[in-house]
């Protein structure tokens, strides 16, 4: 795929992201020869080339006179001119769609044209001997070498040109070797022996690039599993949508529609953009949002998410989200970003990648002179030499981390767990200790008014009126409380004047010329306002683990007390369970929370935290969270600390940001969303501990993968070198590895909360 993404100013200077499709690259090497041809490109800002997804991201500043599309030509041309082929949008699922063997018939041709050349070793092992007439391997082996093996004497020589080396520069010259010593062995032998036919290296050329053959197209249909998850993402929007208009219902390709507009969407549809219910009633399954296999009712009013499904009920919705703005849309883009980002461990696998076929070479060289030194002769060397080249071929170290990250960020996001920063994945494994803020993230955040206690002799209708208006236009989960307690009591409630929040501290305005203020405990203290006749009252609404705010009113001698509210939340079902999984696995938990610390202190207990060994934070304001997150992170112990902050809102952004991994809820702000690396779509507090060890496991398949791919090549070179593997047996041991990469990082796809 090619994508530019473009800010609103579009000017000169401005940056831009393309996502560029590549075909071509076979190994590491062919990555890192595409990064530095890129950024070679005047107003390249960034790179980044995925071997897995065969795709580049590029980030990049318009030159003056210049614009996106402009840049864009100049960054093909780049690509194509370093030995690649860039891709048009959707141009790499067309051959690939059409069956499963797409793309087969050239292994299969190589398989057909190698084995009457491989049967003559298969009749060696029963005493047999089928040895074909010279010129029979020559016809059979030559459209192998050089018709089925074009592709990669085309990318080796763009490899040499550019002073670099590749997997493809690697067969070539490796296959070539055999063959051309088997020309020259045929051409020079005796002639006065007719019927004798000379040992001869057809079959090893042939056989080693139908076997590489054979691994690149069975590592492409392992690529394509490994994108089941962004291809599944795609599937939920519908082409067409049955568009209200005043004459009835009229299908439109869903590319038309407009925010605003009306649709219909009929029993079992998808819902095909974002909106809300404008009429109707039905149930709705969220489970490619979500994860939540249970249908969820939506009434009038309430919002629909594009993807979804239609239950039982005709509705007609109200589109308020189109194109790249859908929530969908957003999901698609963050696991496309998360698969085409670069772990930090990628690093190190780049710097040797440059390195190692160069150092290839020289181990084949010397291998090809040790072996005259020893008097082996021209055609053992050469034999031996042609081993290592083909053995060491770099394919599956280019692929070992982000077959395992496609693989990891793909099976999460279908479980609601959706990784955006493969920073996050990799450091997540390391996390000990988790810090959850708590209304919304362990409790349902939809606090009750459970007390209102007024001064004696004052009305509490009226006060209660005053506090409505003062919180009627906030969103904090206490100020709605309110609204809605005012509501019930069927208490008309005025408009307030010049109305000020203080951030953590609480509200402030005026209702019919009096001035109200509205908020905290210690707001209240550090104003001056005391308790007086509601001081009992107020410590045991706090010792029964109530939220309590104060309603203090401005008169000429200051500030005067007017009443005492007391608000109360439930856990999130599951939310204890969930606390006792991360502890099971030894990570510690901690509460972190703006409220009093009696009130916090009560919610810890019910939630099976333990107060006493440190396990609440009470009484921080939205500010102080990052300060405790840093200092979670030194810890009192003095060793340093991988923390995990869970949370819901705004106040949480900081704190998320400043984590080792942030984790924000689906049900909260977006500004929560954009500030962490994981976002968990359900909004369950289950989910935590199972992105750490989904978080775990990929790292896991990373380092497997990785040691794998080493050690064929650790263990591979010095055999062939040595004499042991013959190039038959080292291509089939270097297809094998990259294959055995693919397969081993699919095992995510098993995994199971």
């Amino acid at each position: 795929m090619n994508t530019i993404t473009t800010p609103p100013n579009t000017a000169p200077g401005s940056v831009h992201s393309l996502d560029l499709g590549i075909s071509g690259m076979t190994c590491a090497s062919c990555v890192g020869r595409v990064e530095r041809a890129l950024r070679k490109v005047p107003g390249v800002q960034e790179a980044s080339v995925n071997l897995a997804t065969e795709s580049a991201r590029i980030a990049f500043v318009t030159q003056v006179g210049a614009d996106a599309a402009a840049m864009e030509a100049v960054l093909r041309r780049a690509v194509r001119n370093a030995g690649y082929e860039p891709r048009a949008a959707g141009q790499e699922d067309v051959a690939e769609d059409l069956s499963p063997w797409a793309g087969f018939m050239p292994v299969g041709i190589g398989l057909l044209l190698s084995a009457p050349l491989v049967l003559p070793m298969i009749g060696d092992l029963f005493g047999q001997h089928w040895m074909l007439p010279a010129w029979v391997q020559f016809v059979l082996a030559t459209p192998v070498q050089f018709i089925l093996g074009a592709r990669f004497y085309k990318a080796g020589w763009h490899a040499a040109k550019a002073l670099s080396g590749n997997m493809d520069l690697l067969v070539a010259l490796g296959t070539s070797a055999g063959w051309g010593l088997s020309m020259w062995l045929w051409l020079t032998a005796p002639t006065d022996h007719p019927g004798h036919v000379p040992h001869l290296y057809f079959e090893a050329s042939a056989v080693v690039v139908t076997l590489v053959l054979l691994g690149k197209w069975l590592e492409a249909r392992a690529k394509r599993q490994t994108t089941a998850a962004i291809r599944a993402l795609h599937a939920l929007r519908p082409d067409v949508v049955h568009l209200l208009t005043k004459s009835g219902e009229v299908d439109v390709p869903v590319a038309e529609v407009l925010v605003g507009d009306q649709l219909v969407v009929r029993p079992g549809e998808r819902i095909p953009v974002d909106g809300t219910v404008h009429e109707g009633h039905t149930q709705v399954d969220e489970s490619m949002l979500t994860g939540e296999p249970l249908p969820v009712a939506r009434d009038v009013g309430a919002a629909l998410t594009g993807g979804s499904i239609n239950g039982d009920g005709r509705i007609v919705m109200a589109v308020t989200a189109v194109g790249a703005e859908t929530v969908l849309a957003q999901i698609i883009r963050l696991v496309e970003d998360a698969q085409a980002a670069k772990a930090p461990i990628q690093r190190l696998v780049d710097q040797v990648s440059a390195i190692f076929v160069p150092v290839v070479l020289v181990v084949a060289l010397v291998t090809l002179a040790g072996w005259l030194a020893m008097g082996a002769g021209l055609e053992a060397a050469l034999i031996h030499a042609v081993a290592v080249m083909v053995i060491a071929c770099p394919c599956a170290l280019g692929l070992a981390t982000p077959a395992a990250i496609m693989a990891g960020t793909g099976v999460a996001a279908k479980h609601g767990i959706l990784i955006k920063d493969v920073q996050a994945l990799e450091l997540a494994h390391k996390v000990d200790t988790v810090a959850f803020d708590k209304t919304g993230t362990l409790t349902v955040g939809q606090p009750r008014l459970t007390a209102f206690e007024v001064v004696p002799g004052l009305d509490d209708s009226a006060v209660m009126a005053a506090v409505a208006a003062v919180q009627s236009g906030s969103e904090h989960p206490l100020a709605r409380a309110v609204v809605a307690a005012a509501g019930e009591r069927q208490i008309h409630v005025a408009t307030a004047q010049d109305v000020r929040a203080v951030p953590g501290r609480g509200t402030e305005g005026e209702v019919d010329g009096q001035s109200y203020l509205v908020g905290s405990l210690r707001w209240m203290q550090e104003l001056g306002v005391g308790l007086g006749p509601l001081s009992d009252r107020a410590e045991a609404l706090q010792r029964e683990g109530a939220t309590v705010s104060v309603v203090a009113q401005r008169v000429t001698e200051g500030l005067a007390l007017r009443a005492v509210m007391a608000f109360g939340d439930e856990p999130k079902p599951g939310a204890r369970e969930a606390l006792a999984a991360l502890k099971a696995r030894g990570i510690r938990t901690v509460m972190v929370s703006g409220d009093n610390r009696g009130a916090a202190e009560a919610m810890a207990r019910r939630l099976g935290l333990d107060p006493a060994a440190g396990e609440v934070m009470a009484e921080v304001l939205p500010g102080d969270k990052a300060a405790k997150v840093a200092a979670l992170q030194q810890g009192a112990d003095g060793k340093h600390h991988h923390v995990a902050m869970v949370g819901d809102g705004v106040n949480d952004a900081p704190a998320l940001a400043a984590a080792d991994v942030g984790m924000a809820m689906g049900n909260g702000t977006d500004v929560a969303m954009h500030a962490a690396g994981i976002t968990l779509m359900r909004g369950d507090p289950m989910l935590v501990a199972a992105a750490l060890d989904i978080s775990h496991r990929t790292v896991m398949k990373i380092r497997q993968n990785l040691f794998w791919a080493f050690a064929y090549n650790v263990a591979g070179i010095p055999l062939a070198a040595l004499g042991y593997l013959n190039p038959v047996v080292a291509g089939a041991a270097m297809a094998l590895s990259s294959v055995s990469v693919m397969a081993n990082a699919l095992l995510l796809k098993r995994w199971r909360m």
